[in-house]
């Protein structure tokens, strides 16, 4: 009874973990990179019907080349709000709109820019950690109480050495995302 509980608390803290991680690598994916990314605008809302949606429901987005990225609105009297919602997003683009669709040219990044994006990159993975490193508090949380309901020491001690090795392991995978994420950041 008491191993199940144990493989339980495992199970969910490794699946929260993933989650920890998977937001880390979406977060990192809005960082600009000084190359043209679709999910650079995944953040903005752009007024549709009355209703604020995220860009991407109202146009599709592509990248045609590594500097611009093309705006399709699906409707073409959404072009407008598009443009203003991209304006007001302070992203620092300039669009531009032909009638049909809206282009962005993704300027160039200065050094200072580049390490203020690192900067930011450092503090999203070092978010990631706190975040898995709560997990493994309250997992040892878990494991105490089970321990004072009669759990043997023993399973609770390997078990706790096994939250361990998951945290090491997801830390290890936030520490090389961030380093893929600064390598790409700062190359020119």
């Amino acid at each position: 009874m008491s191993s199940e509980k144990i493989k339980a608390c495992l199970d969910s803290t490794e699946v929260e973990m993933g989650k920890a991680i998977k937001h880390l690598e979406a977060e990192l994916a809005k960082v600009r990179a000084g190359k043209a990314n679709p999910a650079m605008l995944d953040n903005i809302q752009v007024e549709y019907y009355g209703a604020l949606s995220p860009i991407s429901n109202v146009a599709s987005i592509s990248t045609p080349d590594a500097r611009t990225i093309v705006i399709q609105p699906w409707e073409k009297s959404s072009i407008t709000p598009i443009e203003k919602a991209i304006m007001a997003s302070n992203l620092g683009f300039n669009p531009q709109n032909d009638g049909v669709l809206i282009r962005i040219m993704v300027p160039p990044l200065t050094e200072e820019r580049r390490k203020d994006l690192v900067k930011k990159a450092k503090a999203e993975t070092e978010n990631c950690k706190v975040v898995l490193r709560n997990l493994r508090r309250d997992a040892n949380e878990v494991l105490k109480k089970l321990n004072k309901e009669g759990t043997p020491d023993d399973l609770i001690k390997t078990a706790e050495t096994k939250i361990q090795n998951i945290i090491n392991s997801f830390t290890e995978k936030a520490d090389k995302h961030l380093e893929q994420k600064e390598k790409e950041i700062m190359t020119v």
